[in-house]
């Protein structure tokens, strides 16, 4: 065992590995204590990952169940050990790891972040059953979110304009029924499954590939204020760290981790949506995809999740009924005049399919000049939207 600092954490692991569930106030001190405490060790042994596997996640889980470990040094020393490493290069690493721990720490307590590691009462009860769970997540809100019933809604960052009318409404639906609506915040999909939530008064938990201190795509910074308003911006990673591109398929082992079914909206067969699909069935999560069209490629992903047995959705009540989520009753409301207006023009209009103006010209026997001036006011209603290339999309 190398020649480390021996002091007592106060933390015992039990042969479950579980340390004694402890409230989160109590292991994020306002300053850092003479013992290291279970935040310290989670953090030191995260920084232990070797580049972006999860080994260290799993071996802790092994290492944890094996022994009674009083000290913080002998549970890294013994993870060190499993993975290979010399005496010196043990040595060398946890000695770094104790550092970079310190380290985020104090930049996660100047960033207004809540640590919570594995084995506290705070951390997510789905999460702690991976057999590769964030040893350490940092958070921005509230930490209960990440606790409740969530479904994640992932997809095309370049999605078309029905898929994200799409990814909106289903996000709106689910945090109806009650739900917390779980993504990436990444464009496209993501954003639109989080803005629908929120449109809807509901709860939606953004999964970073960088650090929660930081916001990716930085024109998501409303968004993420948003967000953590009411719900929770989370990542493993340290404060600071830059999304770089290996993090991004460790954050979606989370976003489906957090989740009891995950929803694909749009992706082609390279889509990084496929493996957040995969994770969620290695993790024994539901999986479902919307189908879409045939010629683009766009499509192909989900397409290629439906042959394989994923439920197709049309709607939310087959995310619903997959699950087995029983609806609150509904509460009766007036809706503005206006959402019951339907002209004739826009019931020719499938709500998120693209249409030219010839193609609305010859669905409803009208001449251009008369079509132009009804889109025109449509759009400045916001009830229709133009595209790039002149077609027009009736929005939901």
């Amino acid at each position: 065992m190398c020649a480390l600092s021996r002091e007592s954490t106060g933390i015992r692991l039990t042969k479950r590995g579980t340390p004694g569930a402890r409230d989160v106030n109590s292991v994020a001190e306002s300053g850092h204590p003479p013992a290291r405490t279970w935040v310290d060790t989670a953090l030191a042994l995260a920084a232990l990952r070797p580049s972006a596997d999860t080994r260290v996640e799993r071996l802790f889980q092994e290492v944890a169940r094996q022994a009674d470990l009083e000290r913080a040094d002998d549970l890294l020393d013994r993870v060190a050990v499993a993975l290979g490493w010399s005496p010196p290069e043990r040595c060398a690493r946890i000695a770094r790891a104790w550092h970079v721990a310190g380290e985020a720490l104090r930049a996660g307590r100047a960033a207004d972040l809540t640590p919570v590691p594995w084995g506290v009462g705070a951390y997510p009860d789905l999460l702690r059953q991976l057999p590769d769970p964030p040893l350490l997540l940092w958070v921005r809100g509230d930490v209960t979110a990440l606790s409740q019933p969530a479904i994640a809604v992932v997809g095309s960052r370049a999605a078309t304009p029905a898929s994200l009318t799409v990814a909106r409404a289903l996000g709106r639906d689910l945090a109806n029924a009650g739900l917390v609506v779980v993504s990436g915040m990444a464009r496209g999909v993501d954003a639109a499954a989080h803005e629908g939530a929120l449109e809807a008064g509901g709860r939606t938990v953004a999964v970073l590939g960088c650090g929660a201190d930081r916001v990716y795509p930085s024109e998501h910074r409303a968004l993420a204020r948003r967000i953590a308003a009411s719900g929770a911006v989370v990542s493993e990673l340290p404060p600071g760290m830059l999304p770089l591109p290996h993090h991004f398929p460790l954050r979606n082992r989370i976003i489906s981790g957090l989740s009891v079914a995950v929803v694909v909206v749009e992706a082609s067969m390279h889509s990084g949506s496929l493996i957040t699909a995969r994770a969620a069935l290695e993790q024994g999560r539901d999986v479902l995809a919307v189908p879409g069209g045939v010629t683009s490629g766009r499509h192909q992903g989900c397409h290629a999740l439906i042959k394989d047995g994923a439920r197709l959705v049309e709607t939310v009540e087959d995310i619903l009924e997959e699950v087995g989520w029983q609806r609150a009753p509904a509460v009766p409301h007036a809706l503005p005049s206006k959402s019951l207006q339907i002209s004739e023009l826009e019931g020719t209009m499938a709500v998120g399919e693209p249409y030219s103006v010839d193609e609305l010209a010859a669905r409803t026997r009208r001449t251009t000049p008369g079509l132009l001036t009804e889109l025109s006011a449509l759009e400045l209603a916001g009830r229709i939207a133009r595209l790039p290339g002149g077609s027009y999309v009736r929005l939901d």
